[in-house]
């Protein structure tokens, strides 16, 4: 079998040194040159399966480097070494299209997992391997629209870097899907996905939580704890929310990503992790950024490149395929029969604008298939505000002086008046139980509704 190749560009004999042993305890045949010059006749006679490229070279730069190989060989993933600490030209080659970047004084368990990494993506490329992988992870991408095309074929692209992303969009418009989709389609597919909602985590267990503690560390540590970074390591970190993020973690978040490295509480040494991180929230970042609310050098870091989501009413042609997908998927769950949608309700469906996006249409059809009499999905059965702005807007002439009811504060997020209705559905159910015994038929011929709309009730609200 051939040897795989790495080309090396370090105008510091030292480095080029420790790289060619390194790579060549590893079984890789090393070219190692020093100069922008000998790099591009060294691409020019040969291919390579991976290149290491120095930043500051004595006739160019790394960047150069970085564009020529992009434009060249596409298939070939380049990392930038990088002085210590020097973020922004970590980022630089980034966005050049770099796979990932190393600082120098370079950490040689670290060198390791990302040659393995590299090589695993090229030799990806190479055979096609990943082909079809990414046909049917995409399949739980559902649409078909202009919208959902484009960020099928970005999600391609940035699977085959290192990368990180920044993943923006509504609540509910599928960020952490899109995420792992990224992660699945990547050389780190093997490896572990660990998504935190970083809004969940109380601000004080926060550094425990990403970077682990030792045993006796504070009250109550009986033990030794990995971190979140170490959960994921050779995999992807998916930060959801990370705007929640307090400003003292938020610098402790950056250092970890910048060294690649953590330090559990209680620990004296800093542990080498290898995890890819991507991030997410449906608030303006930049916006904070501005406000003072997010640091701007995390924020540069973490927003190597941005993926939109685009919200629901982006993408209305993507609704009756979702809504069919959606409605399969519960069936198979609850055993029911598949909910087939009335003209009148894929009439609804269309001209509501869903401000809670996917997630809040997967609510609806569960609730609409529990309402519903039979296996026939009706507009009264979504239970959908009675007007929606687009619909009002459309209807209702500019000099009508009609009230017109208002959406359902429930619509897109969950707050006081759902809480309130729950409690009010609770009551009625209860006491209808109470007169008939606990007679759930009965029950629900008292309250007017279907016996599958109780039993979907009790399950919702927690009532045995």
């Amino acid at each position: 079998m051939t040897a795989q190749t790495v080309l090396v560009i370090d105008d510091e004999r030292d480095i080029r040194e420790l790289l060619t042993i390194t790579l060549g305890r590893m079984d890789l045949q090393v070219d190692a040159v020093g100069t922008v010059g000998e790099a591009r006749r060294a691409l020019a006679e040969r291919s390579y399966d991976l290149c290491f490229t120095d930043m500051r070279l004595p006739d160019g730069n790394g960047q150069e480097v970085i564009e020529l190989i992009a434009a060249n060989h596409p298939d070939m993933p380049v990392a930038m070494i990088t002085a210590y600490g020097n973020v922004d030209a970590a980022v630089n080659a980034l966005k050049a299209g770099a796979f990932d970047f190393v600082s120098k004084p370079v950490d040689i368990q670290m060198l390791r997992g990302l040659v393995r990494t590299a090589l695993r993506l090229a030799e990806e490329k190479r055979t096609g391997g990943g082909a079809a992988k990414i046909g049917d992870s995409s399949e739980r991408l559902i649409g078909t629209s202009p919208a959902m095309q484009q960020v099928r074929a970005t999600i391609g692209k940035l699977a085959r870097n290192q990368a990180p992303v920044y993943i923006a969009g509504e609540s509910g418009v599928g960020k952490e899907l899109v995420a792992r989709l990224i992660h699945e389609q990547g050389p780190r597919a093997s490896g572990p996905f660990v998504p935190v909602n970083c809004g969940a985590i109380p601000s004080e267990l926060m550094e425990s939580e990403f970077f682990g503690h030792r045993k006796g560390s504070f009250t109550g540590a009986g033990a030794d704890k990995a971190g979140l970074f170490q959960a994921a390591q050779g995999g992807t970190l998916f930060l959801d929310e990370v705007a929640e993020l307090p400003l003292h973690m938020q610098v402790k978040l950056l250092r970890a990503i910048q060294e690649k490295a953590v330090r559990p509480i209680g620990g004296r040494d800093e542990i080498p992790v290898d995890v890819r991180i991507l991030s997410a929230t449906h608030k303006n970042l930049g916006q904070l950024v501005e406000q003072g609310q997010f640091r701007q050098d995390l924020f540069y870091r973490i927003n190597v490149i941005e993926l939109r989501v685009p919200p629901l009413r982006e993408r209305r042609g993507d609704v009756p395929q979702l809504s069919a997908f959606i409605l399969q998927a519960l069936s198979g769950k609850s055993g029911d029969s598949v909910g087939q949608l009335s003209p009148a309700a894929r009439e609804a469906l269309d001209a509501y604008d869903f401000p809670g996006n996917v997630r809040e249409l997967e609510n609806i059809l569960e609730r609409a298939m529990a309402m519903c009499d039979g296996s026939s999905i009706d507009a009264p059965d979504l239970m959908l505000p009675q007007r929606s702005a687009r619909a009002v807007s459309a209807e209702v002439p500019a000099s009508s002086h009609e009230a017109q009811p208002a959406p359902s504060a429930a619509a897109g997020a969950d707050g006081g008046l759902d809480d309130y209705i729950s409690n009010i559905e609770r009551t009625a159910i209860v006491k209808a139980l109470e007169e008939s015994r606990y007679n759930k038929t009965a029950a629900a011929r008292k309250l007017g509704i279907t016996f599958r709309a109780l039993r979907y009730k009790l399950k919702k609200l927690g009532i045995d």
